[in-house]
């Protein structure tokens, strides 16, 4: 066989092994964003849909200019799964309306909303220190029952299903789930982040159970998974401002609390880029 020859299997063989390409030859990468304020980035200027709470600088923005892909964002903040197929606030349109037969890359990045824990880390503020107040961890997990836990549990199936609800609509794309950073340190930062050590200790658990089920989910639904929580470590809300790649319940930048800033969002670009590669 020829040079030509050789290198034209090689090329398919690669094909084969690393799934979908995400390179087009014939234009440039068709690129949609599904999900929440995680990756919507609210607060972050520039706001590009007032609505949603979008930025032009979050996380999906700037992976497509990494990539040289034409995006179509459709993330926006306080959504959940069934916005994926209905109309979020009644009048956006659902998420899935976005995919289409040519997308080459899908990133997903809910569950957050699904699951309470944005409620349930505002619940969990004490503004003076043990034993004045009450925990969150005692009250959500009282009686042996875990709430935050069950939740989680609960959103499995209807995530599993939604991501192959993607592969449906959009057969030849690359799927990327996005996971949840790492939001508090062990033992948190009192009276700095007011929340006592063992409620930051529970948060940031259940976080990563909650990205432990996402992880679980998309290996068993063709996706792939991309960690943010371990390269946010140092990066959490107690860290030095110029550190932070995640707001607290005061922002020291311009974000919304509790969410990715856009020295954040920068850097979940880095990896998102990385693995659509």
């Amino acid at each position: 066989m020829r040079r030509t020859g050789l290198l034209a299997v090689g090329v398919l063989l690669a094909g084969l092994l690393t799934g979908p390409a995400v390179a087009r030859a014939d234009g440039p990468l068709e690129y949609v964003a599904l999900g929440d304020s995680s990756a919507a980035g609210p607060l972050i200027p520039p706001q590009v849909d007032v609505p949603c709470l979008r930025s032009g600088v979050n996380y999906p923005h700037v992976a497509a200019q990494l990539l040289g892909a034409q995006l179509k964002d459709v993330t926006c903040s306080g959504a959940v799964i069934p916005d994926f197929s209905g109309k979020q606030f009644g009048f956006e349109a659902p998420q899935y309306d976005a995919l289409k037969p040519t997308t080459d890359l899908v990133t997903v990045a809910i569950g957050g909303n699904d699951t309470g824990l944005v409620s349930a880390a505002l619940s969990c503020i004490n503004l003076l220190p043990p034993p004045a107040g009450a925990s969150c961890k005692a009250r959500l997990t009282a009686g042996g029952q875990d709430q935050l836990a069950a939740r989680i549990a609960a959103t499995a199936a209807p995530f599993g299903q939604a991501l192959d609800r993607i592969h449906q609509l959009a057969p030849n794309a690359r799927i990327l789930v996005t996971g949840y950073g790492t939001y508090i340190r062990p033992n948190g930062c009192y009276p700095v982040i007011p929340v006592w050590p063992v409620d930051a200790n529970y948060l940031q658990a259940t976080i990563d159970r909650l990205n432990t089920m996402l992880a679980q989910q998309s290996a068993a639904h063709g996706a792939h998974y991309v960690d943010l929580r371990t390269p946010s470590i140092t990066h959490d809300a107690c860290a030095p401002v110029p550190d932070r790649w995640l707001e607290g319940l005061i922002p020291t930048s311009a974000a919304a609390p509790l969410h990715p800033s856009a020295r954040g969002m920068a850097a979940f670009a880095d990896l998102v880029a990385t693995a659509a590669r």
